[in-house]
């Protein structure tokens, strides 16, 4: 009867796991529908038609979405890691505790307002939307996601290992940035990927910020587009070739953002200290 019983769970269990991913079995399915006949050479390497052009491309979106991501990543990265070292270090003091507290409300804070938020600061200010306020916007979102990561991982780092570096006559500081990080790397490698592979999707910051750009744009200072701003610019219209192209747009941001998690669950595989 307990065998009967024990198989009757694991098949409730697999059951369920199957159930709970069947939706998302069907949006990759839609998506692949509608999205791999919009894929070609030209799809990628040339700029929009004009509104009711049949034709065109997706180069202005890549290359904003990458502009983003990297100023982004510039912003958020150092200081993600060293406020990851602050919540290590102060974790058992009030002030370790608070902070840890306040992270966890800027995680969960909707990226719409962070992105009215930026709008305040950046835009206003400016007179002019820009890939710089959209990257602050998009910095705002990933940052948590770093320091939770490099304090998580500090944490998995033996004591002993600690102990030993400081009894050999170095410093606590230069324990921290020459045996703890470097030990750690991988873990806020694999938080670094998952960070940004939540914001290459983000629509509703960059709506108040980098605004979008028909054009080919480097430029950090003037408006920019993306793949997620572009789909949804495309959705809204009438034109049903910007219907298939926006098809087409979400399937590129899918496989990008599956490619992301996928590197950073092979690096979770080196996130445990060896020592």
């Amino acid at each position: 009867m307990k065998i009967f019983k024990d198989r009757i769970f694991k098949f409730l269990v697999i059951f369920l796991s199957f159930l709970t991913l069947t939706p998302l079995f069907f949006i990759f399915y839609i998506i692949l529908k509608n999205g791999l006949s919009s894929i070609n050479l030209k799809f990628f390497f040339s700029l929009p038609k004009p509104p009711g052009e049949i034709g065109g491309g997706i180069l202005n979106a890549i290359a904003g979405t990458f502009l983003l991501l990297f100023f982004a990543s510039l912003i958020s990265i150092p200081i993600g890691i060293f406020f990851g070292m602050f919540l290590y270090e102060f974790k058992e003091k009030k002030i370790g505790k608070i902070c840890n507290i306040l992270i966890d409300v800027l995680q969960s804070i909707p990226s719409i307002v962070i992105g009215i938020i930026a709008y305040l600061w950046i835009v206003k200010k400016m007179g002019h939307f820009s890939a710089i306020a959209g990257s602050v916007a998009l910095s705002l979102i990933f940052l948590p996601i770093i320091a939770k990561a490099t304090k998580e991982t500090f944490e998995m780092v033996p004591f002993s290992m600690i102990e030993t570096s400081l009894s050999l006559g170095s410093s606590y500081p230069r324990t921290i940035f020459k045996v703890i990080l470097p030990i750690s790397i991988n873990g806020i490698l694999s938080g670094v990927l998952v960070g940004l592979g939540r914001i290459s999707g983000e629509t509703a910051p960059l709506l108040f910020t980098a605004f979008g750009n028909s054009f080919l744009n480097f430029n950090i200072c003037k408006p920019v587009s993306s793949l997620s701003l572009l789909i949804f610019t495309y959705t809204m219209s009438p034109y049903e070739d910007w219907h298939r192209q926006a098809w087409g747009c979400a399937f590129v941001l899918i496989i990008l953002i599956l490619i992301l998690n996928s590197i950073s669950k092979v690096g979770l595989k080196k996130w445990k200290v060896k020592f």
